[in-house]
């Protein structure tokens, strides 16, 4: 996650308070997903931007997930998505992503 995204989620984090944040990601692997999963919850691993040391424990999903599939319109997510899950591990996905959430997500 770059350095202007982590600000952008930790000032959105202050302005709205953590437990009403929700973090949607969509990198095409589960480790590219869990890395900037781990940034938004437990801080910046890479010891470099805004979170450094910030630990939020936010709310953190991927788009695939089934739980957030379910959230949206059926036709956007078929226009938007679909064709991506086709090549996507998505059993890895959601691995990497929950055990994000059960290590570090507080909400």
């Amino acid at each position: 996650m770059d350095l202007e995204n982590q600000k952008r989620v930790k000032d959105l984090t202050e302005q709205y308070s953590p437990e009403n944040i929700v973090v949607l990601f969509g990198a095409a692997e589960g480790e590219a997903s869990g890395i900037a999963a781990e940034t938004v919850t437990n801080g910046d691993p890479t010891f470099a931007g805004p979170l450094t040391g910030v630990s939020l424990g936010l709310s953190v999903y991927h788009v695939c997930e089934e739980e957030v599939k379910e959230e949206f319109d059926p036709e956007v997510y078929e226009e938007q998505v679909s064709m991506m899950e086709m090549v996507l591990d998505l059993d890895e996905i959601a691995e990497e992503m929950q055990a994000i959430r059960e290590q570090y997500s507080k909400y």
